[in-house]
């Protein structure tokens, strides 16, 4: 369902600090909550990219594909953290299921009744080659006999490490029990190859943004951090192609925080919930870099994700935020100086997004490859001999 485009852009031009939504009386209520993260290429469009130079961020009780680190498969989209919450009046027991048919889940929590893929048939080309041709796809889970047990919350698990997995829990959704785990939510991660809408591209000093969809992007945030200092341009209800300047590095990060709590809102989520997903997202949406922050139009979330619940909800809300990272001409120009001075450290701190960046420098300007390979290898490294999640 769509908010009419003048209503919508009244609405965004001045966010309305909205009372919180309470579920339906009498009544079992579904809300989701998600991200896809894409780096875009010279023409805007997502590039395929592993994430093994990220830090491990997920309890080490999340359950996995199969023993190799999920960091290792190379995607187009990485499906991060979308998280399932239930309310209901009364006890109730569902069955929860969600196909993904062009990419793969890879963690989740609790433990599911059905996977697919196998473990067993996932190969190590499938896993380790980034150039691959054949696309992933055929990925589904299931959850049978979940119950919803609204009432106080019940002893979920915990480990000693800090993760933002845990933010996920602030709400006030029903507690959820599958055999003998017990939850706040059902959480599940993975990887994709498939086309993302908004497609930003620098066109001088400016960057040209465009929607490719059918769908008009209720939201697009142009964010930029340099050293600390932040800027962002909205764009609201973004249907075609935009040319939009960097924005000034003039901004307080707490406003914009504030903003997106209230949009979130706008957009289906409780308030409790719309906190609980800035709290998981706020360090890594607003790290150093350029990105195109955005709401996924419903429809676009229901093709690329189908969401099946029986019972059937009287109500559900699916709330997805894309980022999309962009190579900004400061970006490009701090990766260039640091892979000169073969200052490793400062390309470790690009982290997993430094290999796609250097490859599309490398398209126009010969690079050190020593210095690039050596950050990236640490990275790798550092990863691989680490436990792979927080114990």
């Amino acid at each position: 369902m769509f908010i009419p485009r003048i209503a919508l852009a009244l609405l965004l031009l001045a966010p309305a600090f909205a009372i919180d939504k309470t579920p339906l009386k009498d009544a079992l209520v579904t809300h989701e909550w998600g991200t896809f993260t894409s780096v875009a290429g010279p023409d805007g469009r997502a590039v395929r990219w592993a994430g093994l130079l990220g830090p491990a961020d997920l309890p080490c009780f999340v359950e996995r594909l199969t023993d190799w680190n999920p960091k290792l498969l190379a995607g187009a989209v990485r499906m991060e953290t979308p998280v399932l919450y239930f309310y209901s009046p009364r006890p109730v027991t569902i069955s929860v299921g969600v196909t993904f048919p062009q990419g793969w889940v890879t963690e989740w929590y609790p433990k599911a009744s059905s996977v697919k893929p196998t473990a067993y048939a996932i190969s190590s080309q499938q896993v380790y080659r980034s150039d691959r041709t054949k696309p992933l796809g055929g990925g589904e889970i299931r959850w049978d006999a979940v119950d919803v047990l609204p009432g106080p919350d019940l002893e979920y698990p915990q480990g000693k490490g800090a993760s933002p997995y845990y933010a996920a829990r602030h709400t006030g959704s029903a507690p959820l029990r599958i055999g003998e785990q017990q939850e706040k939510l059902i959480f599940y991660r993975g990887i994709g190859d498939f086309e993302i809408p908004v497609r930003p591209v620098f066109r001088g000093s400016a960057l040209e943004v465009s929607n490719s969809s059918a769908e008009t992007i209720p939201l697009a945030i142009v964010f930029e951090n340099r050293g600390g200092k932040i800027g962002y341009r909205k764009l609201p209800g973004l249907q075609d192609t935009v040319l939009v300047e960097t924005p000034e590095l003039t901004a307080n990060l707490a406003d914009l925080e504030t903003e997106l709590v209230e949009y979130l809102v706008e957009f289906g989520l409780y308030r409790a919930e719309a906190k609980a997903m800035l709290e998981t997202w706020s360090d890594s949406w607003f790290e150093e870099g350029m990105r195109v922050i955005y709401i996924l139009p419903r429809a676009a979330v229901d093709a690329v994700l189908p969401l099946e619940v029986v019972p059937a909800p009287a109500s559900v809300a699916r709330v997805f935020v894309g980022r999309v990272e962009v190579l900004s001409p400061w970006m490009r120009k701090q990766i260039e100086m640091a892979a000169a001075k073969s200052d490793v450290p400062a390309l470790e701190k690009f982290g997993r997004f430094l290999m796609p960046f250097a490859g599309q420098i490398q398209r126009t300007t010969t690079l050190p490859r020593a210095s690039i390979e050596e950050a990236a290898g640490r990275l790798v490294q550092r990863q691989l001999s680490g436990p792979g999640c927080v114990q």
